[in-house]
């Protein structure tokens, strides 16, 4: 299992899918699903959608995963070729400088960039120091002049995102661009491979979701539709075992599965997700019945599409459960494949323990 996640998780991760964009990569999961014996369908934002019909007297499950990845649009090209962009997504402009991007064109036809940094001869002491904004960054694609670019198929609102990049790590760790949330995309495939041989068990909804880096509601519209009793959300979860983030809390890489019991952003959008108790417990039992560590997040400044999915109908019982992740939203972010392992397996683990008992009401 572990060697099919690093698989499906590496070859998703070198298909470009900024929010909004992500035809490439929704194409390849349905692709996958088929090769399973799955059917799946997509809506008219884009989500992709497949239902495993079960016990009708149990709740129906939303599990949902996000396809899309943070990046840049294009809104401008001068006169020598050289091309402007407005931000897509929480992009660290602080990692921007000199890193190398893809304009997704079309596919054999996305052409290659890099993020403009001044000559360190030229620098000035004060510019040494400081940050660009990402209004102020040009991308050299060596075109030249703005008629070569264009002719090249670049165009203003022509996505942009880090160039397509995965790097194999010892033990077992991986980092590529997009982990999140393609690790995640990897995660629910192997959920579906599990559904299909399954017996018994409740209606499972699995939805891979767009526009999370965007708005945070592209599974919004799913959830509408499907109308679910219980919506599960897999996404990362900040590891907090290097020097930088010692503070943040206990999630350590190669730890196992992640359990958010608090989330809130408190930036701008206020909004969160304090999980319903019996998906809580629903976990916890699970991981102890398996025999497998689940660890625990709470965490401000972390926000996902579940806070509003919550929200659907008479409201939704909700989870976020998710893998360890260093450095979310760089370049190169990294994960460990044996977390990624634990997470399907918990998960598949966990549905198969929802029944017509399963009760989600609070007293």
């Amino acid at each position: 299992m572990k060697a099919r996640i690093g698989r499906d998780l590496t070859e998703l991760m070198l298909i470009p899918g900024l929010s909004g964009h992500e035809d490439r990569v929704r194409q390849a999961i349905a692709a996958r699903l088929t090769e399973a014996g799955v059917e799946s369908y997509s809506d008219p934002l884009g989500n992709l959608i497949t239902t495993f019909p079960g016990d009708p007297a149990a709740p129906s499950v939303m599990l949902f995963t996000h396809m899309d990845q943070l990046g840049f649009i294009v809104r401008k090209i001068e006169d020598d070729g050289l091309v402007r962009v407005e931000r897509m997504g929480g992009v660290p402009e602080r990692a921007l400088a000199a890193q190398a991007v893809t304009l997704c064109v079309a596919p054999g036809q996305d052409v290659a960039g890099v993020i403009a940094n001044k000559s360190h001869h030229a620098t000035t002491p004060d510019e040494k120091y400081h940050v660009e904004r990402a209004p102020e960054l040009v991308i050299d694609t060596g075109h030249g002049t703005r008629a070569r670019i264009e002719a090249a198929g670049v165009r203003i609102g022509t996505p942009v995102v880090y160039r397509p990049n995965v790097m194999e790590l010892a033990g077992g760790r991986i980092a590529g661009t997009s982990i999140d949330d393609r690790a995640g995309c990897a995660v629910q495939l192997e959920v579906a491979r599990a559904l299909v041989a399954r017996d018994g068990g409740p209606t499972v909804h699995l939805v891979f979701s767009v526009q999370e880096e965007f708005n945070l509601r592209g599974a919004l519209v799913a959830a509408q539709a499907l109308a679910p009793d219980i919506a599960i959300q897999i996404d990362l979860m900040l590891a907090t075992d290097t020097p930088a983030m010692a503070d943040r809390g206990d999630m350590a890489l190669g730890g196992g599965p992640g359990m958010s019991l608090y989330s809130f952003h408190g930036r701008g959008t206020l909004n969160g997700v304090i999980p319903h108790p019996q998906m809580v417990r629903l976990f916890e039992e699970t991981a102890e019945a398996e025999g497998m560590s689940l660890q625990r997040s709470a965490q401000v400044g972390v926000l996902t599409d579940l806070s509003y999915v919550q929200l659907v109908g008479k409201g939704v019982a909700a989870v976020d459960v998710g893998f360890p992740m260093r450095y979310s939203h760089s370049a190169l972010e990294v994960c460990d494949l044996a977390d990624l392992e634990a997470l399907a397996r918990l998960l598949s683990a966990a549905l198969g323990r929802i029944d017509g008992d399963f009760a989600l009401t609070r007293d």
